[in-house]
């Protein structure tokens, strides 16, 4: 039995566009003369749809193109297509997570999916679990199990093959032990699996891809392009391992591809062309550029240094260079008349009064005013370059250096930025060298240095994946060896910067735990570990 795996990159809501971008690559899978073609789940009306799936004509809608589509498909193989469908029952969830057998012209068997998922596609707000036995599609004589999502299994009648709808959001080093499992439970029950996953991103989630044929015995004999849209065509009945395409399943690699392929999404279906951001001649900056760079082409990117009195002359030199590089525009526009301006407006109110961290916030916010300016006045989408450990903490000034359209590594921490940074250094260098030796800074005031507030990075950063990451309290972080009280205060500045993250862009989640879509931490609350 031949399958082809349709992975295909969908626009939330574009019913029309998603249903043209299914029925082409149905065209171009045809040719290999498959039995059954398998879409990724919800791919017709994009995934996630959130609360779209509340508007009842957003429904009929989805109903009508998946007929439409049908129609279009009459002469294709038989097309299994994720879509919404309505809940007939009256009790329970109004709609189910479906998929949808096209086959000669009209729309077929449907398919509920059993297990909506809790995760961060959050679908027991929106989808009733279907009742009743595991489906079964009868296809020329094959038995072949339908699953959506994670719930790939089998029961009852043994089918030839399960094949799985899935959207399955990206999280680096999740690929390896996805792959582990659906090769166990192929093993287990000593039946093949194929399952065809979204890719593309969409708001703050990365799909990547990656769909993948494993054979009755666990062996794995197909695997789709990382982070971009492909065509898997699998014989499950003379399997050919030779078909698994590799991959690199280095942490810094997938961090950099799904970055890349994150940006360019969230800027291209959000309807910009170009995007602008500061260059402070700092690591973040910089492979915030880099990525920038890579995901739209240099000619769409424009960094934009911003020097104060305190910055100094080698990020100015750092910022530069860089740009060269990267081949981006870049503009320099020194902030200090604003600065005397905003302090002359001040002085009087401030009279008697020592200079603190109001006067550096100021700094931060008048380069997001001419950020902004930048980005109204070229049409352009700002982006912040905020890292997830300066995020936790609340090292950011709000509407300042947190303003923008998208937080490019907002879900990445200090110690993998510059991971990352050297990781693509190895391939070709673009970020100056000595941006990935001094010591991080935001430069202002003078002799200033990240470490005078907060410990190293890699002690901030190690504390931080413990509380975030792996839910550990004070306690058994302490336990671990980490200074009671250093942790206690990295972990009230988690909680006190709660306010200032509800506030910051979506940021391209890449983690297991990202801030927004995997929080939910309340604002006025009191520690209850004090």
């Amino acid at each position: 039995m031949k399958i082809a795996l349709l992975q295909v990159n969908t626009v939330v809501g574009d019913l029309a566009g998603n249903a043209d971008r299914i029925a082409a690559g149905v065209g171009e899978a045809s040719r290999y003369r498959p039995d059954l073609i398998v879409t990724p789940e919800l791919s017709l009306p994009g995934c996630p749809p959130g609360d779209l799936l509340l508007d009842a004509g957003f429904i009929r809608r989805n109903l009508a193109v998946l007929e439409d589509l049908a129609a279009r498909l009459a002469d294709a193989p038989p097309v299994l297509v994720g879509f919404v469908a309505p809940n007939p029952a009256g009790t329970g969830r109004p709609l189910f997570n479906a998929a949808a057998l096209l086959q000669g012209g009209a729309v077929g068997e449907t398919f509920h999916k059993a297990r909506p998922s809790s995760s961060v596609l959050d679908e027991g707000r929106y989808f009733e679990p279907a009742a009743g036995s595991p489906p079964i599609l009868r296809l020329g004589g094959r038995t072949v199990g339908v699953s959506i999502g994670e719930e790939v299994w089998c029961a009852g009648p043994a089918p030839e093959v399960i094949v799985n709808l899935r959207a399955s959001p990206f999280a680096v080093g999740r690929q390896v032990l996805l792959e582990e499992t659906l090769s166990g439970i192929a093993r287990d029950h000593r039946v093949a699996i194929a399952s065809a996953n979204l890719v593309g991103g969409n708001d703050d989630l990365v799909f990547d891809g990656r769909s993948s044929a494993f054979s009755a015995d666990g062996t794995l004999i197909a695997r789709g392009a990382a982070f971009a849209e492909d065509i898997v065509t699998v014989d499950i009945a003379r399997p050919v391992p030779q078909a698994v395409v590799p991959d690199d399943p280095a942490p810094e690699s997938e961090v950099w591809r799904a970055l890349v392929l994150g940006t360019r999404d969230y800027v291209h279906k959000c309807g910009f062309t170009s995007v602008l951001l500061g260059l402070s001649g700092g690591i973040d900056s910089s492979l915030v550029a880099a990525i920038a760079a890579r995901a739209l082409g240099p000619e769409n990117v424009l960094g934009v240094l911003l020097p104060s009195p305190y910055t100094s002359l080698e990020s100015i030199e750092d910022a530069r260079e860089l740009g060269e590089n990267l081949g981006i525009r870049t503009y320099c526009l020194p902030i200090a008349p604003m600065m005397e301006a905003f302090e002359g407006t001040l002085a009087g109110v401030f009279t008697g009064l020592p200079r603190d961290t109001t006067e550096e916030n100021l700094q931060a916010r008048i380069r997001a005013t001419v950020l902004m300016a930048l980005a109204n006045k070229f049409g352009s989408m700002l982006l912040s370059t905020g890292n997830k450990s300066e995020a936790a903490v609340g090292y950011a000034t709000l509407y300042g250096d947190m303003a923008g359209g998208l937080g490019v590594i907002a879900d990445v921490q200090k110690a993998m930025v510059y991971r990352v940074a050297r990781w693509l250094n190895a391939q070709r260098p673009v970020i100056p060298g000595r941006v990935l030796t001094k010591p991080p800074s935001a430069e202002l005031r003078p002799g200033q240095t990240d470490q005078e507030i907060l410990p190293p990075y890699d002690i901030l950063d190690a504390i931080l994946h413990r509380h975030i990451d792996c839910f550990e309290s004070a306690d058994e972080i302490a336990a671990a060896g980490y200074p009671a009280e250093t942790v206690r205060e990295v972990l009230q500045m988690v909680r006190q910067a709660e306010f200032k993250r509800r506030q910051a862009a979506p940021g391209l989640r890449v983690t297991d735990r990202a801030f927004g879509i995997d929080w939910h931490m309340p604002i006025a609350a009191k520690p209850w570990w004090q």
